[in-house]
């Protein structure tokens, strides 16, 4: 499969306002994930197989504890840069037929992440993932889940993160946004479809 700078050029998103581009082009996701899943809602045909989660790409190994923006990884060939964690949409909700699903993924940060496309090239399955370069280690997915979800309102951790350049505009937006107003934005619409 070729990988473009918009992703995988067999796939498609429905929503491009919100999905995919250049910041999205490729989404990873755990499947070290998937036995929580069946603990936290029950067994799923939908967690039988990997794409459960709407992921490109899975692998067991690599999760959001390890992972941190700006890792750069070669796969097949093409290379890929880790652009920030994903934010689970309501789509989720309907996807797995539990109506607070995106909610607790993003309660839980077994959110997944997106990748940025460096070098465009050709993939296939049973590629190894192979870490190249590590441009922030201690800005991990999780670290990055923390200060917007959890410790929403911490200056000190918004203004690192807003300083870092290789994380997606769209999240150093909000680490600006909240800098400046002192407020957290509102995730209802995103988390729960026609809030």
């Amino acid at each position: 499969m070729r990988v473009g700078l918009e992703g995988l050029a067999c796939d498609a998103q429905g929503d491009r306002k919100h999905h995919g581009g250049p910041e999205k082009a490729l989404h990873h996701y755990a499947r070290d994930h998937y036995p929580t899943w069946r603990q936290l809602i029950g067994p799923r045909a939908l967690l039988d197989t990997p794409g459960a989660f709407g992921e490109n790409l899975t692998t067991n190994g690599l999760t959001e504890e390890s992972v941190a923006v700006g890792d750069t990884f070669r796969l097949g060939g093409a290379l890929l840069q880790v652009s920030q964690g994903r934010q689970p949409c309501w789509k989720l909700n309907a996807r797995f037929a539990v109506p607070d699903m995106a909610l607790r993924v993003q309660q839980t940060g077994l959110t997944g992440w997106y990748y940025r496309v460096l070098e465009e090239g050709y993939i296939k399955r049973g590629d190894e993932l192979r870490l190249v370069d590590r441009l922030s280690p201690e800005w991990t997915l999780r670290r990055l889940w923390r200060a917007l979800y959890v410790d929403t309102m911490n200056l000190d951790e918004l203004a690192a993160m807003s300083t870092l350049s290789h994380l997606a505009d769209g999240w150093r937006g909000y680490a600006e946004k909240r800098l400046a107003t002192r407020q957290v934005e509102d995730w209802s619409r995103r988390l729960s479809e026609g809030a």
